[in-house]
């Protein structure tokens, strides 16, 4: 069985996705905001100015606070994503993750290692040889401590958020819907990049950051229908994030924390390095080391073949003789 198979394990109405959908959104952007919402309230009651943009609200609230209140939003539309699934799809949190007998645990913690001690490393050799002058040295105790808190307990929930959201539930309605899986390869990864339009980058590269959004969706769901599941993406994600958050910030972005370095250089200087060199080379290197230690096969099966609902019957057969390597 692949991954979207899935989702025939569970209720498959389109009517049911698009309640789905509804609700997540709700969950994530209203619910999920109204304690961000009450704290901009009460600091333009004090200030009798409201923010505007990301960098007026980590101005007005603090590092630290804003991050809490930003991911905190991720944090409920991940509970909305569970509940959908297993309210209205009657599908269990681990067949909306993987097509083996458990969550690959092993998996998660190789890439999330993997990338964490490359994506560490560039900026490391840049800061130390490459280009020094770009940094300056951010590193305030206390603040870290509770930056590290903070992340380590809700960066996972917001990558988990939005890869369980668009490499899962909206992967799993759109081959239903098109049985086939290209079609949501290719939209899930422009809606991810369309996730971060508003984001601060956007603004001062331009919109040519797209690039790097949309291919880095590419790659996570290019990762998720090779593997036939989200462990190596949620892996990947939350390295991603955790270590930028942690490592090194910038005053143009939308992770502004109390990292140990802070990026101080001209962003326009470093579009090419920062956009294309990880879409064009990084990505497709890491996606040749995953498949050589998964033994990935039949790439184009696996990433344009079509969708067929197995007969229910056979669900347990297939359970039995799919992939389980590890």
């Amino acid at each position: 069985m692949t991954y979207i198979q899935q989702a025939y394990k569970g209720l498959t109405d389109a009517w049911r996705y698009i309640i789905g959908f509804f609700i997540i959104i709700i969950a994530w952007q209203f619910l999920g905001m109204i304690p961000l919402g009450i704290g901009i309230l009460i600091k333009a009651l004090e200030t009798q100015s409201a923010p505007t943009d990301i960098p007026q609200m980590v101005a007005l609230f603090g590092e630290n606070l804003f991050l809490f209140l930003m991911l905190l939003s991720f944090a409920i539309g991940l509970l909305g994503v569970f509940l959908v699934s297993k309210l209205l799809h009657k599908l269990s949190i681990k067949d909306l993750t993987t097509v083996r007998r458990k969550i690959d645990w092993k998996r998660f913690w190789f890439v999330f290692f993997l990338w964490g001690i490359i994506s560490v490393g560039m900026v490391l050799l840049d800061y130390f040889y490459f280009s020094p002058e770009h940094y300056e040295f951010n590193f305030k105790l206390q603040p870290f401590l509770i930056l590290c808190a903070i992340a380590i307990v809700l960066i996972p929930l917001q990558t988990s958020f939005e890869e369980y959201f668009f490499r899962g539930y909206i992967m799993h309605f759109l081959g239903v819907l098109f049985k086939n899986k290209w079609l949501p390869l290719i939209i899930t990864s422009v809606l991810f990049g369309l996730l971060h339009i508003f984001n601060p980058e956007v603004e001062k590269l331009g919109y040519v950051i797209m690039v790097y959004y949309i291919g880095t969706g590419l790659f996570l769901g290019i990762m998720t229908l090779m593997d036939d599941g989200l462990e190596l993406a949620l892996g990947f994600h939350f390295a991603n994030n955790l270590f930028t958050a942690l490592l090194v910030t910038a005053d143009w972005t939308a992770l502004q924390t109390h990292s140990v370095l802070k990026d101080i250089s001209d962003p326009s200087d470093m579009a090419f390095t920062e956009i294309f060199i990880p879409v064009l080379i990084i990505f497709p290197i890491l996606l040749l080391i995953l498949a050589k230690k998964y033994k990935w096969r039949n790439w184009k099966e696996k990433l344009f073949g079509t969708i067929e609902e197995p007969p229910k019957d056979d669900y347990k057969i297939i359970e039995d003789i799919g992939n389980y390597d590890s």
